[in-house]
């Protein structure tokens, strides 16, 4: 029976086991490794542990943890999800799963190497050559790509489950590129971090050694060509499912993290394009799938790849983890063919099972099949084809004629396998513990020589539904920290001491970042100028309450309009003109619907939820950048936005909160970047950003607002409203202590340089940023952008507010006034393009070899 220690937990879960189990042994006994677990659990009492489980989706939700789901509406970031309840292995066991594991790893990389050479498994009858050469994975490309290492196969992950008769089955293998170790890692330091008493008389392996020696093995195979070797992260960007885990591990383990155009080939080398200059790169981790790395040998059309790269691999002038082409030992058909493959290759039986395979293209596995459908489970040997497995036991009778008729129709392109009762290990559900099946991802990694180190731990996914081995993270599944349980503690050292120390490589700002760095920069100001406008209408609106139909007050009047060119919706209140040519005012009649459109639209450019939404994609595109504290900012936002889009109201009054929350979580997201990022060219082009837009704001309110004369008393009432929106209010009555004049304000908004707003101030600023960003040319000279601002500023200085105010006395035009800030906007404006052809457009995409054939063959060239 069970100790009476965990009776209270375990009693209502033992009934619920219906196969093996994890925690209770054939007796009915918990097995000793999970008694001290789950006699801390009792001890806590499920009330807390309830406290401890929203804990941990809060931590998670902080750091930002998330799973992307394609093609699914609520899919994108996606919470992962984590039970407070962790997968636990004996130190004995783990011993011999590790044997299994690096046997697997060993043989796959033999495979591997032959599949792509003298091919004696297909010569020799072990491997059917239809199953190699009829699958995607295999690329004729690669076939001549070997890397100077003694493996090919340099990281390798797999999926391990305990069958029936108890002991560990390899279910799966994940070779071109694994994800899953940065989840792993995640999930272990939010555990420590949330909950440190679970683990009280508990001594488990630690994750760290396996991470030091992935840094380990990348630091010896990149200082084959330099001492001090660069290595980058290749991520295909936000887009993809574990994008977390790229940022995550690329800031982990100190590598840049790039995605494709950031790389270029030239001279038989790859280059990061950063804003300095190219740097050569010689470690590429990659997470893009195989056939999207290098348009010019595989798939044309991606973007995602680098052109040129595998002959870059070929000259062995760089080396890539794992090489491209490994995919094809994914397919699910070699499953059926690992026994014979290791003992002709190893001269040795497979030390750890694989799951009962049947690849139909055989006719004898084909009848089988066939005949026993309900208890199989049916896969295409191409996974990449997005063919979900089929249960045959859920399937009606007339759905097991389709699905026979379909395997007939091409029987080469599917497999069998199986399906067995798997084991069961407790998760916390529904505020109860219950059996859930689970399996667990074990880590490899070449140690660079002749053998591959194991992490000693690994991501555990169990199902959210009973009796379902549902575990994928796109279905639902949970995942769980795994520990291998040793009966005494070990001593590791956690970090790596590397061999050239005196001279580390930094990560470098790629052109990409670069240029998203200076349009967050850009895009934050937008988003607080545009709330800060509104709040302004707001306040006017509500000082002047008209009924529906009653024109509103001339400087409310003004005031809108100034909102439709600062946000450039037009026509919005700038007027529609009508069929007499005639422009249409009537939306001053009600202002309120164009409002909401311009706060809650997310779909329209230009509207507050839309630049923020933006915002918030460019955050994304540098999420390496951001610190914990950055990251709970951001949550914020996130909130913010969901609220905005989501909110049915149509009275604009309930949106004042909201506003003035989204103005303290920006500010608050400025000022943390603001006072943690360090001073280095990032910065200094996300302050460049900034101060642009701010200036090209400020000139738009002006312009709107005072380009045509209005009698005194609105005047007056736009100069307090500008004023205040660009928070110099208060400095204006310190300053002058007088009424308010059109002439001192604008010599307070041009000329005065100690208040952040002004033009003087705003010039000043940008042009030093742009001091401190590298130049092509003499350092002591100044780059073009700089004599653009320069030039902007001479303006500004030499300006005469009394000729600025002068206006037409026909039309009421002041041109001076409208002359000079058009000439400052286009100088800013030309100041941009500068800047971006400068340090965000390094080189131009490399043509399709492939597509330049097609041209060859069609008579084009």
């Amino acid at each position: 029976m069970i100790q009476d220690i965990s009776l209270g937990l375990l009693n209502s879960y033992k009934e619920a086991i219906n196969s093996y189990d994890e925690v209770i042994d054939q007796n009915g006994n918990v097995k000793i490794y999970w008694k001290n677990l789950f006699d801390t659990l009792e001890s806590i009492g499920m009330e807390k542990l309830e406290v401890l489980n929203h804990e941990i989706i809060k931590k998670l939700k902080e750091n930002g943890v998330t799973y992307n789901v394609y093609n699914s509406a609520n899919g994108m970031n996606r919470p992962w999800k984590l039970d407070p309840i962790p997968f636990l292995i004996h130190q004995s066991e783990w011993e011999t799963i590790e044997k299994g594991i690096k046997q697997r790893a060993h043989l796959l990389d033999l495979i591997l190497k032959d599949l792509y050479g003298p091919q004696l498994l297909i010569k020799n009858g072990i491997i059917p050559a239809e199953l190699v050469f009829d699958n995607s994975g295999f690329l004729l490309p690669c076939f001549d790509i070997k890397q100077n290492q003694h493996h090919q196969l340099l990281l390798y992950a797999c999926d391990l489950a305990r069958g029936p008769d108890g002991k560990m089955w390899l279910l799966d293998n994940r070779i071109q590129s694994p994800s899953g170790s940065g989840y792993a890692l995640e999930n272990r330091i939010v555990m420590s971090k949330v909950f440190p008493e679970l683990n009280k008389n508990i001594f488990r392996s630690k994750l760290s050694p396996y991470f030091n020696h992935l840094q380990e093995t990348v630091d010896s195979l990149g200082s084959v060509n330099n001492e001090n070797p660069n290595v980058v992260f290749l991520t295909p960007g936000p887009g993809n499912e574990t994008y977390f885990e790229h940022v995550y591990l690329s800031s982990y383990l100190g590598y840049t993290l790039v995605q494709g155009n950031d790389l270029l080939v030239r001279d038989g080398y790859v280059w990061l394009k950063s804003i300095d200059q190219l740097e050569r790169v010689d470690v590429i981790i990659r997470r893009v799938d195989d056939e999207w790395c290098d348009p010019l040998e595989l798939i044309k059309t991606s973007l995602l790849g680098v052109p040129g790269l595998l002959q870059v691999i070929r000259l062995g002038n760089v080396t890539v983890l794992n090489p491209p082409g490994t995919s094809v030992l994914e397919n699910y058909g070699l499953m059926a063919f690992m026994q014979n493959a290791c003992k002709f290759l190893l001269n040795e039986p497979l030390l750890i099972s694989s799951v009962a395979t049947w690849w139909c293209g055989q006719d004898k596995e084909l009848e089988y099949v066939l005949n026993n459908l309900p208890k199989l489970i049916i896969k295409r040997t191409n996974r990449k084809q997005g063919f979900r497995s089929i249960y045959g036991r859920l399937l009606t009778f007339e759905e097991l004629i389709d699905l026979k008729n379909l395997i007939l129709k091409s029987p080469k392109d599917y497999v069998a396998q199986e399906e067995v009762s798997l084991s069961t290990t407790p998760s916390l559900i529904d505020g109860k513990i219950v059996p859930r099946f689970a399996a667990m991802r074990a880590f490899l990694v070449s140690d660079g020589k002749d053998d591959y180190k194991v992490m000693q731990g690994g991501l555990t996914r169990s199902s959210a539904i009973k009796d379902k081995f549902e575990i994928s993270n796109q279905f639902g599944g949970l995942s769980k920290d795994t520990w291998i349980i040793t009966d005494a503690p070990k001593d590791n050292k956690r970090l790596v001491v590397r061999k050239n120390t005196t001279n580390q490589h930094t990560n470098s700002l790629t052109s990409r970042n670069a240029e998203n760095l200076f349009w967050l920069g850009r895009l934050c100001e937008r988003t607080m100028a545009l709330r800060c406008f509104l709040k302004i209408i707001l306040n006017r609106l509500n000082e002047n309450v008209n009924r529906k139909g009653n024109k509103q007050p001339d400087f409310l009047v003004v005031l809108l309009k100034s909102l439709t060119h600062l946000t450039q919706t037009y026509p919005g209140f700038v007027g529609k003109i009508t069929e007499d040519e005639e422009i249409d005012d009537s939306i001053f009649e009600n202002p309120i619907p164009e409002l909401v459109l311009l706060i809650k639209d997310f779909k329209k450019p230009g509207s507050l939820t839309y630049n923020l939404q933006s915002l918030l994609n460019t955050i994304n595109q540098v999420s390496e950048k951001w610190n914990h504290d950055n990251r709970r900012i951001i949550n914020l936002l996130e909130d913010s936005l969901f609220y905005l889009k989501k909110s049915h109201s149509r009275n604009i009054s309930e949106f004042d909160h909201s506003l003035d929350k989204l103005y303290i979580r920006l500010f608050s997201f400025y000022g943390n970047i603001y006072e943690t990022l360090p001073r280095d060219n990032g910065f200094y082009l996300l302050e460049a950003g900034k101060n642009i837009e701010r200036i090209l704001s400020l000139i738009s309110v002006l312009r709107s607002t005072f380009n045509y004369k209005n009698n005194d008393e609105v005047e007056s009432v736009l100069m307090e409203a500008v004023l205040e929106n660009h928070h110099l209010l208060a400095q204006y009555r310190s300053i002058y202590k007088s009424h308010l004049s059109l002439i001192t304000v604008i010599n307070m908004i041009f000329l005065e340089k100690n208040l952040p707003y002004t033009f003087s101030y705003l010039l000043d600023t940008l042009s030093n940023c742009l001091s401190k960003l590298p130049k092509t040319i003499d350092p002591n000279r100044l780059s073009i952008a700089e004599k653009t601002v320069l030039e902007a500023s001479t303006i500004i200085q030499l300006i005469d507010a009394e000729r600025l105010v002068i206006a037409d006395e026909e039309t009421n035009f002041r041109a001076e006034f409208d002359k000079t800030l058009d000439q400052v906007f286009e100088l800013i404006s030309t100041a941009t393009s500068n800047l971006t052809s400068q340090y965000f457009n390094h080189s131009m995409m490399q043509h399709s070899f492939l597509d330049t054939i097609e041209k060859i063959n069609s008579d084009e060239i």
